[in-house]
């Protein structure tokens, strides 16, 4: 992964030095995230349920015929719910700082562009939050990232996006980002019980100027 991370930096420098066009671009919108979780020692996995979370951002598009790059600075929220002994739930709220470069095709047509794309990303993580929903109500857990953390302080992943540009600037923007690294931290309080990786669909708008 941290090849395929320098691959995308020296093709963004690439993409700057001979690119024809830059145009900087915001998004923001709505994330529906899963968790998808192992037992140490086990080969069966289990996905959550879906949390809903949020994300906003900046991107820079720097594009060279019908092709563009997009690196972008995210603010991004992960997480899952699952079920709790008491009959409650227990959501994760996990909070990211994600750098993703995606390499980009765009598809004139009538009204705009139609985009599709993907690349690698490096999430730092910002702020977590567990809230167990039981009975007696609600108890709100801050939990941590970091090399004593109970979570990873960096994630690494690949993700797709998708998407209409209005001729306008105004887009309409997919996304969906596949974790690949486990994101619990097996040198802190949670070492030892299994893996968690991230699964977030995003659905955005934004502007392009």
């Amino acid at each position: 992964m941290k090849k395929l991370l320098l691959l995308a930096v020296l093709i963004t420098v690439s993409f700057v030095a001979f690119g024809q066009k830059i145009a900087i671009g915001l998004r923001g919108g709505l994330n529906f995230a899963e968790l998808q979780s192992s037992a140490a020692g086990s080969s069966s996995s289990h996905t959550s349920d879906s949390f809903t979370s949020f994300s906003v951002g900046a991107f820079t598009d720097i594009k060279f015929n019908n092709l563009s790059l997009q690196p972008a600075l995210v603010l991004t929220g992960k997480g899952g719910q699952v079920a709790s002994g008491d009959g409650g739930t227990i959501q994760f709220d996990l909070r990211y700082l994600q750098i993703p470069v995606n390499l980009v095709y765009h598809a004139p047509v009538l009204i705009g562009d139609i985009y599709i794309g993907g690349g690698p990303y490096l999430a730092f993580g910002a702020a977590s939050t567990l809230t167990e929903n039981g009975p007696g109500g609600n108890a709100y857990i801050n939990t941590t990232f970091g090399s004593t953390g109970d979570f990873t302080s960096t994630e690494t992943g690949i993700n797709g996006i998708a998407g209409l540009q209005f001729k306008s600037g105004f887009l309409v923007h997919i996304n969906y980002d596949f974790g690949l690294t486990n994101i619990l931290n097996n040198n802190g309080p949670e070492a030892g019980l299994g893996t968690i990786k991230t699964r977030t669909l995003g659905v955005s708008i934004g502007f392009v100027f």
